[in-house]
């Protein structure tokens, strides 16, 4: 199981970080601070920030695209973007006489749009996280998605610095790690994630990830012909870095502009020739010791 977020129709509303919160008691730890450098406030996941929407604004040439959002304006139709655009750029702007022109290429418009995606934790398969725990604080459910157990964990935090994405952080209140769940205790129950039951669009879709993926395929496959050419799917493909990802996104740009590793690798995909080459390099040495004594005692 796992979740499949289309950061096409994210509304940047943030009732995913408030469920989250408030089913799984999370505290509200610097919910309300302002960063400076963005209007979001949360700024990026931790151990007080099991979900993040993050907020990227963006200049860009404007062209109007249909993203068709599921679940607003039931009455209406589908969503149309190009009134967005009409209404937030304003028609085409003539320069004065010896200046360029506002308009952009192909007749589009130099504009700002707002990139919004809820992160989350990816519920790698292959998860640097559980390798290096030494408690087994880390597991992974009979769902396939990772949790670590308050009461076994020792605030190591190997499992901090192990994590590709940055996803784990220690709290200053028990020093303990904390993540994502993929609310166990209500996939248990048969019910969907919190945050997923409460998006409003559909962003967060949650089930089976063989259904997801194919869903994902077919909407990245809808948004490149409706004329958004830097869509992609993040983390969906089983054989990337990780394994895949049992949470991945529908990006609309490149993977960092989200503040997120363009090829991301588990941090202990080399600890197994590490380990050989360690324990060659220690034989050599016992060899090379064993010799000069050995030769010491020829000489006497």
């Amino acid at each position: 199981m796992g979740f499949f977020t289309d950061t096409s129709v994210c509304i940047g509303c943030k009732a995913c970080e408030v469920a989250c919160k408030e089913w799984n008691q999370v505290p509200a730890t610097g919910d309300l601070d302002m960063t400076g450098w963005s209007y979001d406030n949360s700024a990026m996941l931790g151990g007080s920030t099991w979900r993040h929407v993050a907020f990227v604004e963006q200049t860009v040439p404007r062209k109007p695209v249909s993203l068709g959002m599921p679940g607003v304006r039931p009455d209406d139709g589908p969503f149309d973007a190009s009134t967005a655009v009409e209404l937030i750029d304003g028609p085409p702007v003539s320069a004065p006489p010896g200046e360029e022109s506002a308009q952009g290429p192909s007749g589009s418009v130099e504009g700002v749009r707002w990139l919004m995606s809820s992160d989350v934790c990816k519920h790698c398969t292959n998860a640097a996280c559980l390798d290096v725990c030494p408690t087994g604080a880390l597991f992974r459910t009979e769902f396939g998605t990772v949790v670590v157990q308050d009461d076994v964990c020792n605030g190591c935090g190997y499992c901090v610095a192990a994590c590709p994405f940055g996803v784990i952080g220690k709290r200053e209140s028990d020093g303990q790690a904390h993540k994502c769940t993929l609310c166990y205790d209500r996939l248990g129950a048969d019910l969907e994630p919190a945050c997923a039951k409460a998006c409003p669009t559909d962003s967060i879709q949650f089930g089976p990830l063989d259904e997801l993926r194919e869903r994902a395929d077919a909407r990245l496959a809808q948004l490149v012909e409706a004329g958004e050419p830097k869509a992609q799917l993040y983390g969906r493909d089983p054989d990337d870095g990780v394994g895949g990802d049992g949470a991945f996104f529908l990006l609309l740009d490149d993977p960092e502009v989200y503040g997120l590793p363009p090829d991301p690798v588990v941090t202990t995909r080399d600890l197994p020739s590490m380990w050989k080459h360690a324990g060659a390099a220690a034989l050599t040495m016992v060899a090379t010791v064993a010799l000069s004594f050995a030769t010491a005692g020829r000489r006497r």
